[in-house]
C-alpha cells in the first residue's frame, strides 16, 4: 500500500460538523451539518447558504431521481469539545443527544426548503441512527442504520432498502456493528458498507428489491469482507471511483484509505485531522474529490488521481 498526503484546498470553513457531500451539476455542493442541524449549499467560491432547517443530527444525505435531496438524520448526538489542535479544538459526537426521540429518512424540496419526514420505523422496529444513503437505478434507496450508544447499550445495526416515496421499506441485512457508509458498484450487483468500530469493509451481491445474497457463519452479518483498517482506525463513509476501487474515509489517523474490488489495500491519504468523515467526486472530468473535514468545520477539495464513478443524479 502506497501512503501520500492530500494536497487539498479549503472551499469553505465555518461548517457545524459537516458531512455528507454532493456535488452538483451546477458546481456547488450540498453537505448536512450533524451539530448545526441543516442542509446547506456552497458555491465554488465558498459562500454559504442554509437550504433546509432538518433538526436532529442529519448525518448523510443523496439525492433523488425526483430532484429532491434525501437525508439520513440519526435524531442528534451529544457533543464533547476537544483540544487537539493548538489553534483550535473542536466538537465530537459521542453518544445520544438528550432530546433524541428517534431516527429518520427526510425529503428535502430544495425550491422550497420544504422537509417531509418518510421513514421512523420498519415494520413496527425504529430506527436508530440513519447515517449513510445511496439511490439505484429504480429510483430506490439503500441506507444504513448505525444505532445509537447510551447508557451502556449499543444498538445492533442495520441495513434498509427502502422506495423513495415513503411506500416501502425492508430490512435487508441484520445484524451490523455500527454500519456507516454504503455504496453501489457501476453495475449495481454488489452493496457494500463500512463498519465503523470494527474498521472494516463488507459486500454483498444483491439479489432483489431489498434482498442480498448471504453466506453462512461464520460470517457475522452474511456479508464477505472485503478489507480492514490499518491498526486503530475507523471507518465513515465512502465514494467508487469509475475503475471500481472504493474509497472509504478514514477516522483516527485521518484520511482516505482506497480498495480495489477484490479487496487489495491500494492506497492511503493522510488528510489534516482524525475526523476526515466522507468523500464524494464531481467536476466536469469527475476527478475532483470533496471532503468533509469535520472537526475542524470545513469543505476541502483535492485533485484526485482518477476519475469518480458518477452518482444516480450525475448521470443524467
Amino acid at each position: 500500500m502506497q501512503t501520500f498526503k492530500l494536497d487539498y484546498r479549503i472551499v469553505t470553513d465555518g461548517l457545524d460538523f459537516p458531512e455528507g457531500p454532493i456535488v452538483l451539476a451546477d458546481g456547488s455542493v450540498l453537505v448536512v451539518e450533524i451539530k448545526g442541524g441543516r442542509l446547506v449549499r456552497i458555491l465554488p467560491d465558498g459562500t454559504k447558504s442554509v437550504a433546509a432547517e432538518l433538526g436532529g443530527g442529519p448525518n448523510g444525505a443523496a439525492m433523488g431521481p425526483d430532484g429532491a435531496c434525501y437525508v439520513a438524520n440519526n435524531g442528534g448526538f451529544h457533543w464533547l469539545k476537544e483540544d487537539i489542535f493548538a489553534t483550535q479544538g473542536y466538537d465530537r459526537p459521542h453518544g445520544r443527544a438528550q432530546d433524541y426521540t428517534g431516527g429518520s429518512i427526510q425529503r428535502v424540496d430544495l425550491a422550497s426548503g420544504e422537509v417531509a419526514t418518510l421513514y421512523t420505523h420498519c415494520d413496527g422496529k425504529a430506527i436508530n441512527g440513519p447515517n449513510d444513503i445511496v439511490f439505484d437505478a429504480q429510483g430506490d434507496l439503500w441506507f444504513t442504520d448505525h444505532g445509537k450508544t447510551y447508557d451502556g447499550v449499543m444498538d445492533q445495526g442495520v441495513v434498509y432498502h427502502a422506495a423513495a416515496d415513503g411506500s416501502w421499506i425492508k430490512q435487508a441485512i441484520f445484524p451490523m456493528v455500527t454500519p456507516n457508509g454504503c455504496g453501489l458498484s457501476a453495475d449495481e450487483k454488489t452493496l457494500y458498507v463500512s463498519e465503523t468500530e470494527t474498521g472494516r469493509l463488507w459486500h454483498w451481491p444483491i439479489t432483489g428489491r431489498g434482498e442480498v445474497e448471504k453466506i453462512a457463519w461464520p460470517s457475522p452479518n452474511g456479508g464477505q469482507m472485503l478489507g480492514q483498517a490499518t491498526g486503530y482506525q475507523r471507518f465513515d463513509s465512502m465514494a467508487l471511483e469509475a475503475n471500481g476501487n472504493i474509497c472509504v474515509a478514514t477516522l483516527v489517523t485521518g484520511g482516505i484509505t482506497v480498495f480495489s474490488p477484490e479487496g487489495e489495500k491500494l492506497e492511503y491519504w493522510e488528510g489534516p485531522e482524525p475526523y476526515c468523515t466522507n468523500i464524494a467526486f464531481g467536476g466536469p472530468d469527475m476527478k475532483t474529490a470533496y471532503i468533509t473535514v469535520s472537526g475542524r468545520g470545513l469543505l476541502i477539495a483535492v485533485d484526485w488521481p482518477r476519475a469518480g464513478l458518477p452518482l444516480l443524479h450525475q448521470r443524467g
